[in-house]
């Protein structure tokens, strides 16, 4: 998974289907989460581009996309943020939530 910054985040946004993991250090569900994302990252890093953004590191990015709440999994296409879901997801829930995005991807 990439680490997005202030200075990368549009850019790393801008291309292919992408999933931006809003998380922070002292979240326990999003510690949780973490190995099931790098999981989606191994199983469908090919056809999305996962990325990770602390939310200490800056308060503007997670505002513009309301991201009130962590871990938020933000869904972006062409730049463009298309989906949240909020919460903690096992990997049976993302592996179908993302075989759902990439069939959508594909008509």
């Amino acid at each position: 998974m990439i680490e997005a910054t202030v200075d990368n985040f549009d850019q790393l946004t801008a291309g292919k289907l992408t999933v931006v993991d809003f998380w922070a250090p002292w979240c326990g569900p999003c510690k949780m989460m973490a190995p099931v994302m790098e999981e989606m990252a191994q199983k469908y890093g090919e056809r999305i581009q996962f990325v990770k953004f602390n939310v200490d590191d800056n308060k503007e990015i997670p505002q513009r996309y309301k991201v009130m709440s962590i871990p938020s999994l933000v869904l972006f296409r062409d730049g463009q943020a298309k989906e949240k879901v909020t919460g903690f997801y096992n990997a049976a829930q993302l592996s179908h939530y993302f075989e759902r995005k990439l069939g959508e991807n594909e008509q």
